[in-house]
């Protein structure tokens, strides 16, 4: 991780993992860190852990005990934990969908910086960056390092599936087609892009 130049973060992402493992509750790493445990190029500075709705408040409670400050703010689909000046995000519903067990299923051991935690797929990482974009937010340069960096890893398939509905996703698949980063292949269902 020397690459990212950001030492302290890791070592408050693997604190943080710690007492989630520790005290038993369920997570899956998501985010930047995540795509960086695949192997992938890395472009942004946070750490994102999945956790279930249900585990929030004994996880803010033990992470709390553990010394970190903790914030629940505005938005509803996440609490902040504080170690220091460095945050970290406990998403318990990313893209508008629940954290379940199904979620930690579709994750993958890895090491980041020694220590063994579950990650999220490739390809539930590409599927959650699509859905993120919106006519609000829609920085496809953000998404590119993944697509590219980790495109081997992705089932592309069940990515086009999982994102039909969004022409910002479709947008972007089209994108990587033009770019020669993967071949688009359709939208499922047959419909072809423009």
């Amino acid at each position: 991780m020397a690459e990212r130049g950001d030492e302290t973060l890791v070592h408050t992402l693997k604190k943080v993992a710690a007492v989630l493992k520790q005290s038993a509750i369920p997570f899956a790493l998501g985010g930047s860190f995540a795509v960086y445990a695949h192997g992938g190029h890395s472009s942004d500075h946070d750490v994102d852990f999945l956790i279930r709705g249900e585990d929030v408040d004994r996880a803010l409670a033990e992470l709390d005990a553990a010394g970190f400050r903790t914030e629940r703010p505005p938005e509803d689909w996440l609490v902040k934990v504080f170690d220091g000046d460095r945050m970290v995000d406990l998403i318990h519903r990313p893209i508008e969908t629940p954290v379940t067990e199904e979620t930690f299923t579709d994750t993958v051991v890895r090491p980041v910086d020694a220590i063994h935690m579950p990650v999220l797929s490739a390809t539930q990482l590409m599927v959650h960056k699509l859905l993120s974009f919106s006519q609000h937010y829609c920085d496809f340069a953000r998404g590119l390092p993944l697509a590219r960096s980790l495109r081997e890893q992705i089932d592309w398939e069940r990515v086009r599936k999982e994102t039909q509905h969004s022409p910002y996703a479709e947008a972007f698949l089209v994108l990587l087609d033009r770019l020669d980063v993967v071949p688009y292949g359709g939208p499922p269902g047959g419909k072809e892009a423009p």
